[in-house]
């Protein structure tokens, strides 16, 4: 092999592993930025936890795409934690923020817990009542009945329904700190 021929080879290479350090470079930064983003948002922002189903996440205000992209999202004029109905919505998709994927798993009797973001983060424990599967234009749910619970809203995996579930607050002595 001649030498031009060598040293385009290895120009060549040199190029590839640059290329190669520079993509692996510019993921890792996305993924540790973003780890950072969502423990930053976890000290700061109400916490919404499944323990049996290992879901720890952040609850924004508002349910718009910008908020459901990294987070569940409380619906405006529904209760707030531990008292009304608090409705929250995330996503169940592989796109996007893969917030409630596994929620269909939850069972009648699971613990599911909001913990505020007060000064004494308050842990308000809540109880699971009710799964159902509804239609898109089934918003009854988000209504406030005269007790404290949780709504939970995400879509069906084939995204033309809704699950909801239903949680009841154990009673407001139970928040704890």
């Amino acid at each position: 092999m001649n030498t031009k021929l060598r040293s385009f080879i290895k120009i060549i290479g040199i190029i590839m592993i640059v290329c190669g350090v520079s993509v692996i470079a510019v993921f890792g930064y996305r993924k540790i930025s973003h780890e950072l983003y969502m423990r930053k948002l976890l000290r700061e922002s109400i916490v919404f936890e499944v323990p049996s189903l290992d879901i720890k996440v952040p609850v924004l205000d508002g349910t718009d795409n910008k908020v459901l992209a990294v987070a569940a999202g409380h619906f405006p004029n529904t209760g707030s934690v531990g008292k009304g109905n608090f409705c929250i919505a995330g996503h169940n998709s592989t796109i996007y923020a893969e917030i409630f994927n596994d929620i269909d798993k939850i069972k009648i009797g699971d613990t599911i817990y909001l913990i505020n973001n007060d000064s004494q983060k308050t842990k308000y424990t809540y109880v699971v009542t009710a799964y159902n599967i509804v239609s898109p234009s089934s918003v009854d749910v988000l209504n406030d009945f005269g007790d404290n619970r949780l709504t939970v809203i995400t879509c069906t995996d084939d995204g033309t329904k809704r699950q909801v579930i239903t949680a009841m607050l154990k009673n407001n002595s139970d928040a704890s700190h």
